[in-house]
């Protein structure tokens, strides 16, 4: 038997890249997939892929993921996975551009937490919750204050509802991915590519697959027993 058969996944922000590659992973294990991403027709086409549900949802309303949860009768785990970048040094960063990524990634993810927590508590069946948070929460990076900010913040989240929520049965974990390798980060300039590599002991960057088999760990049996935890994938960057 796979490890997720008979269960139910939502993903946010699963259209695509770390999201899209956690939703193909917990499909293949058997589970029913729900993509949630801002971009409907985007979550609609990845959900396709991979006979799903792919439905429009901004994390940030409370409302949208209300309906996004509402789309399957039982949810037994949940990925919070959406973010954005709006990144500028702490000089010229705009308070726009700080509002927006804490909105997406924390409240989000806090939103995400909450609403998939009173439901597993109400179904009295348990349930896991991973959120990505990511090693700029760890360490912080220039020019990302905002999003530095917001991935420390999930980590600080995802320990304290793991305490209020274990004696439900509610496992809550945390993945910090850090180099993976995504259309955005190929983006960047070689130099700063080149400056983040010379920091991994593994030498390489991480691929989105790896990403998603440790999101399988964790919403899976095999870690039945951890909770509160933050797994880094880096490749050894700034252990």
């Amino acid at each position: 038997m796979s490890l997720l058969t008979g269960r139910t996944a939502v993903v946010t922000g699963g259209a695509q890249g770390i999201g899209f590659a956690i939703a193909q992973r917990f499909a293949a294990e058997g589970a029913e997939v729900i993509i949630g991403d801002l971009n409907g027709d985007a979550a609609a086409r990845a959900a396709d892929e991979l006979g799903g549900l792919g439905i429009a949802c901004d994390v940030t309303d409370a409302s949208d993921v209300d309906t996004l949860l509402a789309v399957v009768p039982n949810v037994d785990i949940l990925v919070n996975n959406a973010g954005i970048t709006r990144d500028a040094t702490l000089r010229t960063m705009t308070e726009d551009q700080f509002d927006q990524v804490i909105a997406v990634h924390l409240k989000g993810t806090w939103n995400g937490v909450r609403k998939a927590a009173a439901l597993m508590r109400e179904r009295k069946s348990g349930g896991a919750i991973v959120n990505i948070s990511s090693l700029s929460g760890k360490v912080g990076m220039v020019g990302q204050t905002n999003y530095s900010a917001a991935k420390a913040g999930i980590i600080g989240l995802t320990k304290a509802a793991a305490k209020e929520l274990a004696h439900h049965g509610v496992r809550v974990n945390a993945i910090a991915p850090g180099l993976i390798r995504t259309a955005m980060t190929e983006a960047m300039p070689e130099k700063a590519w080149d400056q983040k590599m010379a920091e991994i002991p593994m030498g390489r960057a991480g691929e989105i697959d790896e990403v998603a088999s440790v999101a399988l760990f964790l919403a899976s049996d095999l870690s039945s027993y951890m909770t509160g935890t933050v797994l880094e994938v880096t490749g050894g960057r700034f252990m």
